[in-house]
């Protein structure tokens, strides 16, 4: 039987680029050989688009974009139904055609739905959500609202845009008199948590407020929420698989992009130490936040839990970080799918959406 021709586009023009390097490279060795041939489209930290045709390792050493005799200026072409690489090298153009792309890029213009626009116009089956809950998950005030609208409960906050980025401090301070301290200060678009800060009074708020303004142009201050945080390996189209529910303990502070990527104060605790009612609230939780933004393929959801065992919604990773050891492959593992198992079930469903 031929191989599913697999495209994983890696790096990308963002800020969690190194992290996207580390993703796709467990993505890649993890795939089944077997079933899947592998073909690799990396793009730089300045934007450039490549066909890499060299060893793997070079993309988690970070050093793929130097090997330079197996890098070919290259775009996926965007023909509806074509389904192909097109490639320059040497004076010549080749194409190459694949069966699906697997995007494994995090954060902005990778998991904000742009990359998935650009696939669901030439018709290529994508690994994963699609455009719109791409979009609407990047955003966190939106995915808020919805999720509110589908009965979830979610932090309180408001929303600063670009023309408030100048008001001076009292001002602000005035815009968040109803929320009530410790706060969060966050770009709306934005992941691993860059351009957060945590705040404990008015004072803080305008260099707070500055820092997130330099990743987007929307801004948005919420209540932090009392408790921790748990999140869901969510799975499926329409029926939906659920991992195992996992807790991220806290020594101080907040999961900002250090602890996510190196635990130094923190501990992930999977499965979450939390009674099995409280457990499958949270996994029914889940489900109805990964239906209310339209998710598909997969998806970590993101939530709090409170001493009274209240949930309250906080985000959905639509790419969430994929290494062997991340958390979305571990929550899988804790029902019992292995890590070239879970690949091969994302792949089936983005080749096959409403038959699995």
């Amino acid at each position: 039987m031929d191989k599913i021709r697999v495209l994983v586009i890696f790096g990308g023009y963002s800020s969690e680029y190194d992290v996207s390097l580390q993703s796709a490279y467990s993505v890649i060795e993890n795939l089944d050989k077997k079933k899947y041939q592998v073909l690799l489209m990396g793009i730089t930290k300045e934007g450039k688009w490549y066909r890499y045709h060299g060893n793997v390792d070079r993309i988690l050493q970070g050093t793929w974009q130097d090997d330079l005799d197996h890098l070919r200026t290259a775009f996926i072409s965007p023909e509806r139904g074509a389904h192909k690489i097109i490639e320059f090298y040497m004076g010549m153009m080749d194409e190459t055609e694949f069966d699906i792309a697997f995007p494994v890029l995090h954060g902005k213009n990778g998991e904000d739905g742009t990359i998935q626009g650009l696939l669901t116009m030439a018709g290529i089956p994508i690994a994963g959500c699609g455009v719109l809950s791409s979009a609407l998950c990047m955003d966190k005030d939106r995915a808020h609202k919805l999720a509110s609208l589908a009965g979830v409960k979610v932090p309180k906050s408001i929303v600063l845009r670009r023309q408030e980025a100048d008001l001076p401090k009292f001002r602000l301070v005035g815009m968040v008199s109803e929320l009530q301290y410790p706060l969060f200060v966050k770009p709306i678009k934005a992941g691993s948590s860059f351009g957060i800060t945590k705040i404990f009074n008015g004072a803080q708020l305008k260099e707070a407020v500055d820092q997130a303004f330099q990743f987007d142009d929307e801004v948005i201050v919420e209540e932090q929420i009392d408790g921790f945080e748990v999140g869901c390996a969510v799975m499926g189209n329409d029926a939906l698989t659920v991992g195992e529910v996992d807790e991220i303990e806290l020594a101080d502070g907040f999961f900002d992009y250090t602890e996510k990527y190196t635990l130094k104060t923190s501990s992930i605790h999977m499965p979450a130490r939390i009674d099995s009612e409280t457990a499958e609230r949270i996994k029914e939780t889940s489900k109805v936040i990964y239906h209310a933004l339209g998710c598909q393929g997969f998806a970590r959801v993101d939530m709090f839990l409170t001493p009274e065992k209240e949930i309250v919604f906080n985000e959905v990773n639509t790419i969430p970080g994929f290494t062997s050891h991340s958390r979305y492959p571990n929550m899988m593992k804790g029902i019992g799918m292995d890590f070239s198992s879970l690949l091969d079930n994302v792949i089936q469903l983005g080749l096959h959406p409403h038959s699995l």
